[in-house]
């Protein structure tokens, strides 16, 4: 089965195109003989070099490469599309240069849904809907979202699959050895891994670093990440100057670290196999994707979250520890809680593992194979008829 991927992809860094190359390689391996085709979606911005499998460029704010990229489709071999929605990557008032682009493809359809406003503008709702008129099927991450899309949008529910955000098939382990190898041997690490943005939250977990120190003394917090692209040519290195200060103010320099760069896949794991509790202190409620609280979970660590729809289902109370937004004394309390109980924390790591293991890429990969011939199967009855 030939498929064509839309989205953003790698070098670009963003989420979508992390996702988005993740999944295709494990498609990949799965559907060897036809080897995944990307149609990748260009910020304007920076000029990128991209690998092989990137067949088609289409520029975010140019009309005319969207209908260019559609015409390619439908003159490809290609049996299938699958794309990958998210306001931001696409031109056009709310992104909408996505609907005449799908308007002229002749080909199913399969929308994945990075994000899904809770209190939409009305045109944010018209797009969404007319995106999933014009899908076969419409893929999300979480439960949770499938009854927003129903009460919120009107999506005919038939349309909406569920599967779950992929991660890599980490192995289940103690940190000491990969710890060494950071040269944080001894310390009590808590990690966050983000392309760094207000809405994470990060100041948050710092303010609780100064109540943390006094029952963890050999504590330390690693920030990890670029600041985000688009964030940055706004404003700027102001974000990550502000958390800079307040880690000085607070007096807490030996304690939080700023890893100023874009990790690698290989990198990340390293990081997330020596933490011993992750957290994503994010102050969106509404959102519903985070490929980093995956990936921590998958790899069975410890997780402190704040409550987003996202967080509300993959990290619960026997899988971790939820935490009111903006409170960083209920982060210090679930950060000593997990230091300080031993076998609370074997449980909970033990649990996100097991539900992490549903989650590895060659699982999440079969479903989508598997959604792609279901679709592709009700497309050839439909047009037989």
């Amino acid at each position: 089965m030939r498929v064509i991927y839309v989205g953003s992809y790698i070098p670009r860094k963003c989420g979508i195109a992390t996702f988005t190359k993740d999944l295709t390689n494990a498609i990949n391996v799965l559907n060897p003989y036809n080897l995944t085709e990307i149609m990748a979606i260009n910020d304007n911005t920076s000029a990128y070099d991209y690998p092989w499998e990137v067949k088609f460029r289409i520029n975010q704010d140019d009309l005319k490469t969207y209908i260019a990229a559609a015409e390619y489709i439908n003159n490809s071999s290609a049996e299938v599309v699958c794309f990958q929605h998210e306001f931001g990557i696409f031109g056009g008032k709310n992104g909408e240069y996505a609907i005449p682009f799908l308007e002229q493809i002749r080909k199913p359809i399969v929308t994945t849904f990075h994000s899904v406003p809770d209190e939409p503008l009305e045109s944010q709702k018209e797009i969404i809907r007319r995106i999933c008129s014009l899908s076969a099927a419409c893929v999300v991450m979480i439960n949770n979202i499938v009854e927003r899309l129903i009460s919120t949008y009107g999506v005919d529910k038939k349309k909406l699959v569920v599967i779950p955000h992929g991660v890599p098939d980490i192995p289940f382990g103690a940190t000491e050895h990969f710890k060494k190898q950071l040269k944080l041997s001894g310390k009590f690490i808590l990690t966050s891994i983000n392309l760094l943005s207000p809405n994470k939250g990060i100041e948050i977990a710092i303010e609780a670093v100064p109540k943390v120190v006094k029952e963890i003394p050999n504590f330390i917090y690693l920030v990890i990440g670029e600041t985000h692209p688009v964030v940055k040519r706004k404003f700027n290195e102001e974000y990550r100057k502000e958390l800079e200060k307040r880690v000085k103010s607070l007096k807490v320099k030996n304690q939080v670290k700023f890893i100023n760069r874009y990790l690698t896949l290989e990198e990340l794991i390293s990081y997330l196999r020596a933490a011993d509790v992750y957290i994503t202190p994010y102050t969106d409620p509404g959102q519903v994707a985070s490929g980093t609280l995956s990936y921590a979970v998958g790899a069975g660590k410890a997780c402190i979250s704040t409550p987003y729809l996202y967080a509300q289902e993959v990290v619960d109370g026997d899988r971790g520890i939820l935490v009111p937004f903006r409170n960083s004394g209920s982060v210090a309390k679930a950060i000593v809680k997990v230091f300080s109980q031993p076998r609370f924390r074997s449980q909970v790591e033990r649990k996100a593992y097991d539900y992490g293991r549903l989650m590895i890429w060659p699982s999440v990969a079969l479903q989508y194979l598997d959604l792609f011939k279901l679709v592709l199967q009700k497309a050839k009855i439909y047009t037989s008829r």
